[in-house]
């Protein structure tokens, strides 16, 4: 059986996925009422044993999350404790416990990776190689938590030009604070 890969992004409704502006504060989160929100949040997490980043995205995480000391939401101790792989043809430590640098050619280490007995993959942010795996037709499930904001600006989940398959709705729901999230497995 292979394992689901699925892309997990933040996004605006005009759908930047590129935070650019302050709508996305994910410590922020834990000082309003949004424990609907975690609820889910965790409960994804515990269908995903391994997390798939680029290697902007693995050093803006590493260089944040590890040093939260009183982080409310719990991601924080979710990222310490997941398995992580790092796409990088540069870096050589990873400085993170719990991390493999993936230094071979992505999409065939992203392969090999689903073959792999275990739970779910899940990529976030990483928007180049979220690009290089949905050209590659890797990508199982889009899952979309959609913020009440309009960026106007900003690289998207799919860059132009990118046709995708017709994808179906599995699920979908809102939150107390304005968010959506939609999950869409590729047909």
């Amino acid at each position: 059986m292979v394992r689901t890969l699925a892309i997990t992004e933040n996004t605006t409704v005009d759908g930047a996925v590129e935070m650019l502006d302050d709508w996305f504060d994910p410590q922020g989160q834990a000082g309003e009422d949004n424990s609907d929100l975690m609820e889910e949040l965790h409960r994804q997490d515990s269908r995903a044993d391994a997390l798939l980043l680029g290697r902007q995205t693995f050093e803006d995480f590493r260089s944040y999350w590890p040093l939260q000391t009183d982080d409310a939401t719990g991601v924080t101790k979710y990222l310490n404790e997941v398995q992580k792989y790092v796409v990088s043809s540069t870096l050589t430590d990873p400085g993170w416990e719990k991390t493999t640098v993936l230094t071979g050619d992505p999409l065939e280490e992203v392969r090999a990776l689903k073959e792999q007995p275990g739970a779910d993959i899940v990529v976030t942010g990483s928007i180049t190689l979220c690009h290089a795996l949905i050209g590659a037709g890797l990508v199982d499930e889009y899952r979309l938590f959609t913020y009440p904001v309009v960026q106007g600006r900003g690289r998207r989940l799919f860059p132009d030009g990118a046709a995708a398959a017709r994808l179906r709705l599995v699920e979908c729901r809102g939150f107390r604070s304005g968010i959506t999230y939609a999950r869409y497995a590729a047909a």
